[in-house]
């Protein structure tokens, strides 16, 4: 994803940081907002791999940090949930004027509270999303455990929360006893996804349950089994984000503009971040996919390699080719699956340390059907002929130009 540091200014002065990933083509199809969830940030890599699954359907996502947490300015003592809830139309303001309002908002934990709230007052959303969710702000004063005498008594304690210490007062306590979400619920009257596991520890599952009771359709819940509260398993986060993906296709218009639809066939692209790893973004066409390295090389495994792309290009050009072919001939051909594995290896003449090589695609036809031996040795000569097998038998320019000067 194409990921780029913003920051905006809350309705106290204060900077608020933020990030915009957008899709690999830089052309958003929906802008989403994301809210972390409570005394998390934007960067909690859950988020990320949340934010990746979203572009990849054209979605560009930003997230930011609440006031007083992560990278933004402000004291989280004077915060509340009533201020979580203004950072985040002071957020979908600052995307209508930096590139377009927010249609679908996202919300984890806490921030799933706060977007059921907010979303009254952003005119743009369409949809609205919520993943582990506490079905009334106040669940969270539990964190505070033993401190509550001490919050009451002098008006502020220092609470551990994740391992880490936060000043809180007593007017947060007080600012979360003043929701009542269930009526919140009940007139947001937008499709509503709810995400939960049902072995959250920090928030029950039966939160989910009071969030669907109240909300009226369309709502969609999706057990997240085996997932914990912060979705630390990556396989989880970027579920979610592919789930979402395909759900809000139901409310936002996310076809590409026939103009640029036709463009795009005429191209593909790959990004890579500064993130660790190698996980890339790749379009090809009108279409996304992620690329990757294995875990032995540094990376995660998390989409096929180069040369993995390579061998499946060989490959469906291969079958498509012989499909081809054989419908134009009216031959029963029901069924072609083609094996590629590619192999560098040493030319026979040169020397042991040379660094000279030479490729070797391996190509291994199956075909179903009641073909005849001579059928069956012509779609065998026709897989050769495909225009991908004869590009890479070709010689083969490539130029390089770099775009940007700096």
């Amino acid at each position: 994803m194409r990921s780029k540091h913003l920051s905006f200014t809350n309705k106290h002065g204060e900077q608020l940081s933020a990030r915009l990933d957008m899709p690999a083509n830089g052309k958003p199809l929906a802008c989403a907002l994301f809210a972390h969830c409570f005394t998390c940030s934007k960067d909690l890599k859950a988020v990320r791999n949340i934010a990746r699954g979203l572009n990849q359907d054209g979605l560009a996502v930003m997230r930011f940090d609440f006031t007083g947490l992560g990278q933004s300015e402000g004291d989280f003592a004077d915060t509340g949930f009533s201020s979580n809830v203004q950072d985040l139309i002071t957020a979908a303001e600052f995307m209508e004027e930096m590139i377009q309002a927010p249609s679908l908002l996202i919300g984890h934990s806490l921030g799933g509270s706060a977007v059921l709230c907010a979303a009254h007052s952003i005119e743009s959303v369409q949809a609205v999303v919520t993943i582990g969710a506490p079905a009334e702000p106040v669940h969270v004063t539990h964190l505070i455990g033993d401190k509550k005498e001490e919050l009451v008594e002098k008006g502020h304690a220092t609470v551990n929360i994740g391992g880490r210490p936060f000043e809180l007062k007593q007017q947060f306590v007080d600012d979360l006893e003043q929701y009542n979400l269930a009526e919140r619920i009940s007139s947001l009257r937008k499709p509503l996804l709810i995400f939960h596991s049902p072995q959250d520890l920090t928030v029950g599952i039966d939160n989910a349950a009071q969030i669907y009771t109240a909300a009226h359709h369309p709502k969609s819940f999706i057990s997240l089994d085996g997932a914990d509260h912060l979705l630390s398993k990556s396989q989880d986060a970027r579920y979610v984000g592919q789930a979402i993906a395909s759900w809000v296709s139901r409310y936002l218009d996310l076809e590409p503009a026939q103009e640029d639809e036709l463009d795009s066939h005429l191209q593909a692209a790959a990004r890579v971040n500064n993130e660790p790893g190698f996980l890339t973004d790749v379009i090809a066409g009108k279409h996304a996919l992620l690329a990757d390295e294995p875990i032995s090389v540094g990376g995660e495994d998390l989409g096929p390699t180069p040369y993995d792309l390579l061998s499946a290009s060989l490959a469906t050009c291969s079958a498509m080719t012989m499909k081809m072919y054989a419908q134009r001939k009216g031959w029963p051909l029901e069924e072609a699956l083609v094996h590629v594995r590619h192999e560098r290896q040493h030319f026979e003449d040169c020397e042991p340390d040379s660094n000279k090589f030479v490729d070797n695609f391996k190509k291994e036809i199956e075909l179903q059907g009641p073909l005849d031996e001579k059928q069956r040795a012509r779609l065998k000569e026709i897989a050769s002929r495909c225009p991908v097998h004869r590009t890479l038998l070709n010689e083969i320019t490539i130029d390089t130009e770099l775009l940007n000067e700096h």
